[in-house]
């Protein structure tokens, strides 16, 4: 085992001065959803030095962990010190308004967007994996994928079967009836008087209809990929564990990744390994991959970034659920609860005339606010979210600058295809109706959005929806897998990055489409799948 590090907890500075001298197997860029299953999958083999760089900070046990990140409330989802603003966001085509208020949460700390979402545990599915699988990645089929699913769960509520696990590091359990809120209860039963089946376990494969989600926050904690990967891997002398410490760039000998270079405390200095893993998000792999010379070569070229490899789809075919809203002012006498549970009951269901199953899913939401231009927060009443979860459309992410604190450019291009507006309308319609049905009556004094005069004709609805619509936080897709022959795909299915040498990815950015589930879960899945992968010597 090369780079065995004894430094401990030792302050950023004296870190990343000793990490010069240190030459690692593997250096993993983000200690996120699949970061940290990585480092942690990897590490388990003592020959192999490791060496997991975070950005934010690293909370190494629960009473060390802020609330807002312990936490797990479903929907409790703060921005923690989120990397990307609203500045640099743009919603629609050129065809339409730019907006600046949808921001991809991008969480600067251990655990990444396991340890600040909304806790949901679902996959995609079957169909998702297969057409990754039919697209030239037929490693990474339904059948494949399920037995990375199953390890990396221990399901609270089914214990170990076909389909899910009972020893995986994650653990997952569903609101039980007797622990549904009110508002909750009347959506179900809203869905189920309008025909929906019912549906006690959102993961099973071949499932549609109404019931309640699965989320992986057992009494309450998140248990994040930090917890639930990290904090047991902790005490293994081949694993280095560094916050605190921002990667700007991977370093080249020609093709080769060598090593990263590395900002913390005022500092900037180099760490070498083997290999390079960029488990980032797909918002910050791409960006990397750009300031590091893969890419575009004519977009590196304007910013006068050298080219290691003209890589065309670096930051295209970037992915998404956007959503919109049907918002309802309660009752005076109704209770509202800002700190959660939001969510616990989902219906997905496929849309009048598409051909991709539970391409809809609708969530009820137990608590919406009203914003004054004051900064205060008031809870007001309950909202219906219906969300596309196949788009025809993908947008992109582009550099703004060579200097690798400059946040690059996210288009999202939502709805500008006219299949998904019309499903969108379908669905935003389908809320209004569910929330007229008469469970909801004792809770529902009227409905605040969309008005009477949205709802009149498809063209005021689509101006509601793409005013209103808003990103699920499920970007994904930014740096494709694929076959050799697909010009925008940017690595293969063994998340080897084309073009070059020792550099791989493993993250949400090398889905080739969003699934049509939170994609937290899948991306938990894919660091399963290549951590076990590098280890076969794939």
């Amino acid at each position: 085992m090369r780079g065995k590090d004894k430094l401990g907890e030792q302050n950023r500075r004296e870190a990343g001065r000793a990490s010069k001298a240190v030459k690692y197997d593997h250096i993993i860029v983000g200690a996120g959803s699949a970061g940290s299953i990585v480092a942690s999958r990897l590490s388990e083999d003592p020959r192999r030095s490791v060496l997991l760089i975070e950005a934010g900070p690293d909370y190494p046990d629960l009473e060390s962990m802020p609330e807002v990140v312990r936490v797990g409330f479903p929907g409790y989802a703060p921005a923690y010190d989120n990397w990307m603003d609203e500045r640099h966001i743009r919603r629609w085509t050129a065809k339409a308004t730019a907006s600046t208020t949808t921001v991809p949460l991008v969480a600067k700390v251990a655990g990444g967007g396991s340890a600040v979402n909304g806790a949901m545990f679902i996959r995609g599915v079957p169909e998702d994996y297969d057409s990754w699988a039919a697209a030239g990645n037929e490693l990474w089929s339904f059948d494949h994928c399920l037995r990375y699913f199953r390890k990396l769960e221990n399901d609270l509520d089914y214990g170990a079967s076909d389909y899910h696990g009972a020893t995986g590091p994650i653990r997952a359990r569903r609101p039980r009836p007797s622990e549904w809120l009110p508002d909750q209860k009347a959506f179900y039963d809203a869905c189920r008087a309008a025909g929906f089946a019912d549906c006690p376990d959102h993961n099973l494969p071949d499932v549609s209809g109404v019931g309640p989600m699965a989320f992986n926050n057992p009494d309450g904690v998140r248990c994040s990929t930090a917890i639930g990967y990290l904090n047991p891997a902790r005490s293994r002398v081949n694993l280095t564990i560094r916050g605190g410490c921002a990667v700007r760039r991977v370093i080249f000998d020609g093709n080769r990744a060598v090593g990263v270079e590395v900002k913390s405390g005022g500092e900037t200095f180099t760490v070498e390994a083997e290999q390079i893993i960029l488990s980032a998000g797909a918002a910050m792999t791409p960006q990397l991959l750009m300031l590091s010379g893969v890419g575009p070569r004519d977009h590196l070229r304007a910013f006068d970034i050298p080219v290691v490899h003209d890589s065309p789809g670096v930051g295209r075919n970037l992915r998404d659920h956007p959503y919109s809203f049907v918002n309802l002012r309660t009752r005076k006498d109704y209770p509202l609860n800002p700190r959660g549970p939001w969510i616990q009951i989902a219906l997905r269901y496929t849309a009048t005339g598409s051909r991709y199953r539970n391409d809809i899913q609708m969530m009820m939401t137990s608590v919406t606010h009203q914003f004054s231009t004051d900064g205060q927060v008031t809870p007001i009443g309950v909202s219906i979210g219906p969300a596309l979860y196949l788009s025809m459309n993908c947008g992109e992410l582009r550099l703004q600058s060579d200097n690798p604190e400059v946040q690059p450019l996210i288009e999202y291009n939502y709805l500008a295809d006219e299949f998904d507006r019309r499903r969108m309308r379908e669905a935003v319609r389908l809320a209004v109706k569910l929330s007229e049905h008469q469970a909801f009556k004792p809770i529902v004094e009227q409905r605040i959005a969309p008005s009477d005069f949205d709802l009149a004709s498809d063209a005021a609805l689509d101006e509601y929806i793409l005013r209103t619509a808003n990103t699920c936080q499920h970007i994904a897709g930014t740096c494709r897998m694929g076959p050799e022959h697909d010009r925008l795909a940017v690595v293969d299915q063994f998340g080897k990055v084309y073009g070059v040498r020792n550099l791989l990815v493993a993250d949400a950015s090398i889905m080739p489409h969003c699934p049509r589930a939170n994609t937290n879960l899948t991306t938990m899945m894919i660091g399963e799948r290549i951590a076990d992968l590098i280890r076969q010597g794939g």
